[in-house]
């Protein structure tokens, strides 16, 4: 087993993680972490792939990850606050079709 195939594997584990984290949480913040993890993978899967050739790695995969980190920095900031917001306006942390009534 390849150093690079276990970069790739331990990728897609980690992005399915991400996954079953996005599709089955209901609170916001888990779904930005679990989107972080999701990142994560797709990165650890490109740093696998620039790492195949022998001799000298790819640099265009590495480039690619540097700018993902941005990326990936930019999307948790967005999403922390939408989750703010949303928090703010209806005092809910989740997507639930049902709001709590309030007191009367």
């Amino acid at each position: 087993m390849n150093h690079y195939l276990v970069y790739g594997l331990g990728g897609a584990l980690i992005f399915s993680i991400g996954v079953y984290g996005m599709l089955a949480r209901p609170h916001l913040l888990h779904k930005v972490v679990a989107a972080n993890l999701m990142g994560s993978g797709v990165f650890l899967i490109l740093i696998g792939l620039g790492n195949r050739a022998q001799g000298r790695p790819d640099p265009v995969p590495q480039a690619m990850v540097l700018t993902g980190i941005v990326v990936t920095v930019a999307l948790t900031a967005l999403g922390l606050a939408i989750v703010k917001r949303y928090y703010t306006v209806t005092g809910l942390t989740t997507l639930d079709d049902d709001p709590p009534e309030a007191d009367a």
